[in-house]
């Protein structure tokens, strides 16, 4: 398993030198999330190309980091077409309309859950998803309360996963129709 030092310098090498250090520092002052800002501003003004791969690693790494919801829109305008694998497109965008619950699983623990898209697998269809609650003003829960592993068409057993997960689950979305 790559740990999360080897992933974050991974991602540093899609910057130009003197950001890519910048975005390297910030992992050893614990500044993880100014640097994952720093990484996606890095991408937009350099015209980066990246891979949906490379796109849906660094929505995992700013969900990790408590980070996505502020850079989920700047992350879609990045450039795509970039080296890499495309096996996993990121398909959570503004405005995506939660799925009840029940549309991924039949039992009572699915029916006071939304369930909101992701990611999906380019292969074979299937989909990770972030569940959430409905506050009481409205708006859904920040935070995911877990990731759910799906078939659309039902086709496979869905596979439920921790709040502190988010990279177990996209493994196993990455997984789960072979290489």
């Amino acid at each position: 398993m790559i740990d999360e030092v080897a992933r974050w310098h991974g991602l540093a090498a899609l910057l130009p030198p003197a950001q890519a250090q910048e975005f390297r520092d910030c992992w050893e002052i614990g500044e993880q999330e100014a640097g994952l800002d720093l990484l996606v501003a890095g991408l937009l003004e350099h015209r980066v190309p990246i891979s949906d791969t490379t796109r849906a690693e660094i929505a995992v790494t700013a969900e990790g980091w408590g980070v996505w919801a502020t850079l989920a829109a700047d992350l879609g305008r990045c450039l795509g077409g970039g080296p890499g694998d495309g096996s996993v497109t990121l398909i959570e965008h503004a405005g995506t309309v939660p799925l009840p619950g029940s549309s991924v699983g039949a039992d009572a623990t699915w029916e006071a859950l939304l369930v909101v898209p992701w990611l999906a697998c380019t292969r074979c269809d299937r989909m990770l998803a972030r569940t959430h609650h409905r506050e009481g003003w409205g708006d859904l829960s920040f935070d995911a309360r877990r990731y759910v592993l799906f078939a659309p068409d039902r086709s496979e057993p869905v596979r439920l996963f921790a709040p502190e997960s988010a990279w177990e689950a996209f493994t196993a979305l990455r997984e789960s129709c072979g290489p």
